[in-house]
């Protein structure tokens, strides 16, 4: 097979691609990136897609804290203000999202399907590697999508393994392409993910006491300024939105299961109050 010869100053720019995108580009077969535009669809031009940011995690002392602010924004247009990015796949797993909803949606409906027959068919829950390998290889099979520009889907997967060697909270990243990461601390993803990853590296480093030891009340009102930070800077962050009262979704993982926080208690813990409901998931008395 002959290869067209490297673009005009490819080369002699760059004589080692690095990677096999760049070595694409550089000979020519990279296509070209897609012009999002909120204008009528013509042949060089896509409609501006629908995306959903930010999302955050970390573990704490009664287990994994997910979270996700509410905005979906496509362009400079914001398209709803109450998405729902944390998506609950069974039991004990939960998937964060950033990126295209309709992607990842898909994705999650997938997964849950996955496992839901697992569990009936084998009598048992997947593993947590099995579980963790099932998203990978959707986000590799969506790679396709992603090299034209659209669908994009960069997701956080949260989930407490009951029956592994080492039982407990596990958390996990992904990358575009499918490969995964698990996290020992925290992790953060989307637009404004680089301010939340401060805000968490900071309280984890220089504050009181690490984030794995932190009350649900201390993880909760952490997670309403992380969030709030990052919307300052970074207008696709909804944060929590004073006017409108909406507030992030908020998910907890732990061996009893999944609990959704509601918005009486994260509205009750912003405005510097005390809720009588934020309380350790495995004990029946307030926290302080």
């Amino acid at each position: 097979m002959n290869f067209p010869p490297a673009a005009p100053g490819a080369s002699a720019g760059n004589p080692d691609p690095g990677d096999f995108a760049a070595l694409l580009q550089a000979r020519g077969l990279y296509p070209p990136p897609a012009v999002a535009t909120s204008g009528p669809a013509s042949a060089s031009a896509i409609p501006t897609q629908t995306q959903a940011t930010t999302i955050l995690a970390f573990k704490f002392a009664d287990g994994v804290l997910v979270a996700g602010d509410r905005r979906a924004t496509a362009g400079n247009i914001v398209v709803y203000d109450r998405a729902d990015k944390v998506l609950e796949i069974d039991r004990h797993s939960v998937m964060a999202i950033a990126g295209v909803p309709a992607t990842a949606w898909e994705m999650a409906r997938v997964l849950e399907h996955s496992f839901q027959y697992f569990r009936r068919t084998q009598l048992q829950e997947m593993s947590t590697g099995g579980k963790v390998r099932a998203l990978s290889k959707l986000l590799r099979d969506n790679f396709g999508f992603v090299m034209q520009g659209v669908g994009v889907v960069v997701p956080l997967f949260a989930t407490y393994d009951t029956a592994g060697p080492e039982p407990g909270s596990k958390l996990y990243f992904y990358d575009v392409m499918g490969a995964n990461f698990e996290v020992a601390e925290y992790a953060a993803t989307g637009s404004g993910s680089p301010a939340v990853r401060g805000v968490l590296y900071y309280e984890n480093t220089w504050g009181r006491k690490p984030l794995s030891e932190y009350t649900l009340e201390e993880a909760l009102n952490l997670t309403l300024r992380a969030l709030d930070t990052a919307s300052e800077a970074d207008t696709a962050t909804g944060g929590v939105d004073r006017h409108g009262r909406i507030f992030p979704m908020v998910k907890i993982i732990a061996a009893e299961g999944i609990r959704t926080i509601t918005d009486d208690m994260l509205r009750g813990l912003f405005n510097g109050g005390r809720h009588p409901s934020a309380q350790p998931l495995s004990a029946g008395v307030p926290i302080g």
